[in-house]
Parts: structure tokens; sequence; C-alpha cells
């Protein structure tokens, strides 16, 4: 700093005038601010006042510098450097998400992930079963066969809302060991002996005319047995079944399902943290038709065509008929016969995974014995492709796990899933 400059900065403490290079004859402490009637530094003590300017210049070079950080925080790099092109960079912000244990679909709020659940034994022959009700709303639909080659479902639906829901049919120990991990109460009419026998100890409603009621449609004949929301929540109210715990499926939230969807179908695989908002009906399906071949009749077989739009695939019988169901909102509650009120629509789950089974015939000589608890080969169709690989089931309690062909765990698409338990007599085509 140039001698004048330092007189001045000086002059700026004191408000008297220093003449650059000329030392003070008077006192120091005759030296006085009037404005302040105290002792002014003065120049003769040359150490102090270098002292004094060095700490004013670090305060004003702190003061930028934080000026400086306060705009970098405030604008943006567009802001600052117009001419330039900046990157979208993702927000940091993170959103507190909360997602299904059964379907893997965002809910709510935490409280809704333990809402009560229901498995409701739902039959699918051709003495009046079809069309059902309320089978959209099921967030896994487990199908196997019965008796005699006739499928039979267990749907397992979580805080369900729809007017009807049914038939309900009989129960069978197998459905049973699918059911218990969903903690669900088991919805059915009778059953096998073995499995009226292990039930017992589980939320168990059997037919009940308080929670469930008989339709009067005469196409129905013993297949008319049907239950509601409203009656449904009504039993676990008065049994105290308020929550269940929820031993669901591995699944991927749904940016990671598009994400892998995306990448599954192009060649440079995403490395973005959230995947693109790309036309992803216009990705190619690498698996576009699934064929589930039960090895009994063809009219229990069933065809699933994946619908790019969606990303989700409409479910057809062998004969190329749409499995339609009934779809019943809350408002036609009470209504006793779906067919009157309701609106038919195709049923289209998200995910379709096909584990092959041994099945034999039971004790009996007529109903079936599948075995449930074991491992076997597994298929696992979503997002337009397949994973072929395995499923394992440990004990009753314990939930299928899935695996790819190296063995890692596939997490499912969210979103209804159908799992489809194919005999060792049957086939998978695809």
């Amino acid at each position: 700093m140039k001698p004048e400059e330092l007189a001045k900065l000086q002059a700026a403490f004191t408000n008297e005038p220093v003449e650059a290079g000329v030392q003070s004859t008077a006192p120091a402490d005759e030296i006085v601010n009037e404005a302040t009637k105290k002792p002014a530094p003065t120049v003769q003590d040359g150490k102090k006042s270098k002292s004094w300017i060095v700490i004013l210049l670090i305060g004003i070079l702190m003061l930028g510098g934080g000026v400086a950080c306060v705009l970098l925080v405030l604008l943006t790099p567009e802001e600052i450097l117009p001419d330039l092109t900046f990157p979208k960079i993702p927000s940091a912000t993170a959103k507190n998400n909360v997602y299904s244990n059964l379907t893997g679909l965002e809910i709510a709020n935490e409280a809704d992930k333990t809402a009560p659940t229901y498995c409701v034994q739902t039959p699918n022959g051709l003495d009046g079963a079809r069309p059902q009700a309320g089978l959209n709303q099921a967030g896994v639909v487990f199908e196997a066969i019965a008796e005699s080659g006739i499928t039979r479902l267990a749907a397992i639906y979580q805080a369900p809302t729809t007017a009807v829901i049914g038939p309900i049919r009989s129960l069978r120990i197998y459905y049973l060991e699918w059911d218990v991990p969903f903690d669900c109460t088991i919805v059915h009419a009778g059953g096998a002996d073995d499995a009226l026998a292990a039930v017992r100890v589980y939320k168990d409603l059997t037919e009940n005319y308080a929670y469930m009621y008989r339709g009067t449609a005469g196409s129905r004949l013993w297949n008319n047995l049907f239950t509601t929301s409203t009656q449904l929540a009504q039993f676990s109210e008065d049994y105290g079944y308020t929550s269940s715990d929820v031993n669901g499926f591995i699944r991927m939230t749904p940016d990671e399902s598009l994400k892998a969807r995306v990448n599954s179908n192009v060649a440079e695989k995403l490395v973005i943290t959230e995947p693109a908002s790309a036309n992803t009906s216009e990705l190619a399906a690498s698996v576009a038709n699934i064929g589930i071949r039960f090895g009994g009749w063809a009219s229990y077989n069933v065809d699933y065509r994946y619908d790019a739009d969606t990303n989700s695939y409409n479910r057809y019988y062998e004969s190329g008929e749409p499995h339609e169901i009934y779809e019943c909102p809350e408002e036609n509650l009470g209504e006793v016969n779906p067919e009157n009120t309701c609106t038919l629509g195709q049923l289209s789950p998200v995910v379709v995974v096909a584990m092959v089974v041994e099945e034999r015939k039971a004790s009996d000589g007529y109903h079936e014995d599948i075995t449930a608890i074991g491992s076997g080969d597994a298929y696992i169709f979503q997002n337009g492709g397949v994973v072929t690989g395995s499923w394992s089931k440990s004990s009753r309690d314990a939930q299928i796990r899935f695996y790819d062909a190296s063995g890692a765990e596939v997490a499912l698409a969210p979103g209804q899933t159908f799992v489809e338990a194919v005999p060792t007599y049957g086939s998978i085509e695809y």
C-alpha cells in the first residue's frame, strides 16, 4: 500500500488529516479524536497501526467472501454465468414416500401399511363362479388347481373398498400356507380336513352370514356366497383384528421399476438416480405373450398379453376370452348381485410369476396336494421381460422368495401380482 493511501486509511479512523511521510510532533496522548475524545493511534506507532490495517483488510475480505457465498447460494448457475448451459441437477430434498408391503405401491401414510388384510378363497369354475367380483382390488392373487383340473384363486386384499367380493369357496392347505405370511383373515366356506384343522390357530372367517351373504342370481348356482368390504371391516372390529403385519414380497419402488424397465430395453444403461420421463409405451417388450398351462382342462389355462401403454398383462383364457371381473364401487354397497349394477373390466396384473410345483392327488383321492413349502423353478414376468430362476419357501410363516439364475433375489415391480402354481406336468410358454 502506498504511503498516501495508508495515511488516508488512518485518517478515516481518527478523523484527523495526516500527511503521508510526516510524523506528528505532538505527544501521543494529545492527539485526540474530537468525536470520541479518546486518544487516536499515531503514525509514529508504526507496528500498532499496521496491525489495525491488517485486521481491517482481513475483515473486508471476509465480508466480501461472505457476500459472494450468499450470492452463490441464492443465484442459480445460469444467473451467475448466463452465457453457459448447465445440466439439470436432481433435487437433493428427500421424499418421505411410504409404500405398501402388499403391493409396493405408494400409499398415504404409515398407518395404511398395517391395515387389516383378507385372503379370500375365490372359485374359477365354469359352474357360476365367473365373472368374479372385486378381484381388481386384490394386491396379490395365487392360482392353483383345487380339484379335477379346476383352478381356484386365493386373493389378498388390504383395506378394500369394493362393494362386492367373491364368490367364496372352500380352503386347501396349500392356499393357507401361501396366505399365512400376509397376516390376513382367511375368508372361506369350509374346506379340506387338513386345512380346516390348521386354520383354527389363525384369523379364521368361514361361512358366516353375519359377515357374508347369498346372492339371488340363479345362474350362480352354489357359487353365490359373497362378502363386502364393510362386512370384512366389521369382522375385524368385532374380533379385535385391527391391524396386519404384512410380510410381502420384495418390491422395487415405482422409480426403480421404471428405470429397470428402460434398462431392459436399451443398450446403454441409465446411470441417473431418477428415471427419464420418456414415452415408455414405445419400448419393445422382449416377452409379449405368456401361456400358463396347468396340464388339465383347456378351460382353465390362461394367457397373458403385455400392454406397453399400461405396463401390465391383460389376462385371457386359452379360448381367447378375456378374464373379466365385476368392479363394484362402494356406492353399490347393498346390491346382492354384482351383475345388476357393477361394471365389467378385464384383469390386468402388473407382475405374473409362474412357479413350478410338485403336485399329486391328496390321500382322499379327490383334492390336490401341492408342495407349497420347498423350492422349484420360477419365471418372473414384469416390465415386458422375463427373469428365469427359482422360488423358495422355508416354512408356513415364511414368505416366498424369488431368485435369478445367479442366485440374486429378484425384487418385483409394484402393482397387482398373479402367482401361478404350475404342476411339473404342466408348462409355461413364452
